[in-house]
């Protein structure tokens, strides 16, 4: 029987089982916040459904954006 070489330690520069780095935490909006998209560019928070969705009015175009927001910024 061999025994366990309990927690063996992670070197930094081993490319084997790196830790993955924690995800940024998912930016809040609020209604009548400006943002802009990748796509669709400057628009208007009109409604927040949670942590879920935000309906953005992309000048005269809406536009349900859902979670996680990586192409809508806070202006």
């Amino acid at each position: 029987m061999t025994k366990s070489a309990g927690s063996r330690r992670h070197l930094p520069s081993s490319p084997f089982h790196r830790n993955t780095p924690d995800s940024p935490p998912i930016e809040q909006f609020e209604v009548g916040d400006r943002v802009s998209h990748d796509q669709f560019g400057l628009g208007r928070v009109l409604a927040v459904e949670g942590d879920n969705a935000v309906l953005v009015d992309f000048s005269g175009r809406q536009g349900r954006i859902l979670s996680p927001f990586t192409k809508l910024a806070k202006l």
